[in-house]
């Protein structure tokens, strides 16, 4: 599913479902909120759906058990030059980082099977490359609507204070009228601007807190992959310094 359908989707599906909680389950001191709800509740049901997707997301790149054991291990695979062990470890870990080794030692054992000997500095410009194109396919898959998530957290800010102006309009039309203020409208005017506060401020906090938790999962994954990649290409080094 491309992302802008998906979006898309998501966008009206959020609308409706919003609408259908505004209007039949939600207390009436919160539907005094006015119309700004529908939009604060639809936004707080984006972000959470964005929220889950990126929780299933970068659980399944981590792949299957814990990373830093998994990459020791290739790397005294790597050591070995048993790169089809390597490989073999690979393929059980399905991870992004998993695919991205394994799209370089798969490269080192096509450049082994050429009749014709490779340069080891050729080798390893040739490893490190097909590491990069792999690294660049992976990663945006890591970091895709994260700028969504950012996105509606300051949108949800906006909206919540719009809701909070406009509630606050109301209430001083109120005090503005001659003789005594009207009681109900100050009251109904007082409330709209506290909601629509209460509610922008719980879609910003959630998108907010999403937004870095994920962040750092994204650094602290490409700082692993860093590291792994750059033990793994020392190591080929080596290797190939001594053979040649």
């Amino acid at each position: 599913m491309k992302q802008s359908v998906f979006i898309t989707g998501l966008i009206i599906a959020a609308s409706v479902v919003s609408a259908l909680i505004y209007f039949f389950f939600l207390p009436k001191f919160i539907q005094d909120g006015g119309y700004l709800v529908i939009a604060l509740i639809a936004l707080s049901l984006m972000v959470a759906t964005f929220i889950i997707e990126r929780s299933l997301s970068i659980r399944k790149a981590m792949g299957k058990g814990a990373l830093p054991p998994f990459l020791k291990e290739v790397e005294k695979a790597v050591e070995a030059e048993d790169f089809a062990l390597a490989i073999q470890m690979c393929e059980k870990q399905q991870g992004a980082i998993a695919n991205i080794l394994k799209n370089g030692f798969q490269r080192h054992q096509e450049l082994k099977k050429k009749k014709k000997p490779v340069p080891h500095d050729k080798l390893v410009t040739e490893i490190q490359r097909a590491i990069e194109e792999a690294t660049g396919l992976e990663m945006p898959l890591l970091e895709k609507n994260l700028i969504a998530i950012s996105t509606i957290a300051s949108i949800a800010t906006m909206v919540g204070l719009l809701g909070t102006t406009l509630g606050m309009i109301r209430a001083f039309q109120a005090l503005a009228t001659t003789g005594a203020p009207d009681a109900v409208q100050l009251s109904l005017g007082i409330s709209e601007a506290l909601v629509n506060t209460a509610g922008g401020l719980i879609a910003a906090i959630a998108g907010i807190v999403g937004y870095n938790v994920f962040i750092n999962k994204v650094d602290n994954f490409t700082y692993m992959l860093d590291e792994a990649v750059f033990n793994i290409i020392q190591i080929i080094s080596v290797q190939e310094g001594e053979e040649s």
